[in-house]
């Protein structure tokens, strides 16, 4: 209001729809689409604005964060451990060994056995060894085996308004929570190993040129990519560009 800016003019600038504009001033979180939006709303709101967007971010999680589930550590139960180290092996020792002594007997028994059976083996004579004619060893083609990847290539494409966290196998962005609308490209990454979230499943994704099938979710999605493919992350390991 001091700098006689009007909503209209900020929605365009920033690509932010006015009424979250609005729940942002009125400190309405809830009408925003998620946790993970309000962060990238409130940096790309203040930056536009020309405020300390960092100040901004700690002071929402200091005062609307709570810790989540996941961090809370349910003490286990010891009435149990305790109870089975209180009754002892369910085996004797004196029975295993017994069984042991029983199978090496059994097996002494059957190489003797098989010893006595054989028949000697015939000895044939060094002169005819050396004129007999020796075998030609044949040479197989050796097989070649599919190169290894030794580099994640990502290809993101955008299917409706979509928040993205790409970081990189020593933590740093690589793009730093963005928004990205139908259309509007995204950058190709290539590297050894990155770390993705994805606001929800509007997206087309693929890794080293497959097509990954991207689950929609209530929640953001979080992936570990690496040069053999891409696999799930649970939201505690979830980067979040914040």
């Amino acid at each position: 209001m001091r700098a006689k800016i009007d909503i209209n003019e900020v929605e365009s600038r920033t690509k932010i729809r006015a009424k979250y504009l609005r729940a942002m001033e009125n400190e309405e979180w809830d009408l925003l689409p998620g946790e993970v939006y309000v962060k990238s709303f409130l940096r790309t709101y203040g930056d536009y604005l020309g405020l300390d967007t960092r100040q901004l971010i700690d002071d929402f999680k200091g005062r609307y964060e709570r810790p989540s589930d996941h961090e809370l550590r349910p003490i286990a139960p010891l009435g149990r451990e305790r109870e089975r180290k209180s009754r002892g092996p369910l085996v004797p020792p004196w029975a295993l060994i017994g069984v042991v002594l029983a199978a090496v007997v059994v097996v002494l028994y059957f190489v003797g056995e098989g010893n006595k059976s054989s028949p000697p083996a015939p000895t044939t004579p060094r002169t005819a060894v050396t004129h007999r004619a020796r075998p030609r060893a044949h040479h197989h083609p050796a097989i070649k085996s599919a190169p290894k990847r030794h580099a994640v290539k990502l290809q993101l494409a955008a299917t409706g308004a979509l928040y993205v966290c790409l970081v990189n196998g020593s933590g740093k962005p690589v793009i730093p929570g963005e928004i990205f609308n139908v259309g509007q490209p995204i950058p190709t990454e290539t590297g050894p190993k990155f770390l993705l979230t994805l606001g929800n499943a509007s997206v087309t994704m693929k890794v080293n040129g497959v097509a990954v099938n991207v689950s929609p979710s209530a929640n953001p999605i979080g992936y570990l990519l690496v040069p053999s493919g891409a696999s799930l992350l649970p939201t505690a390991k979830q980067p979040s560009c914040a």
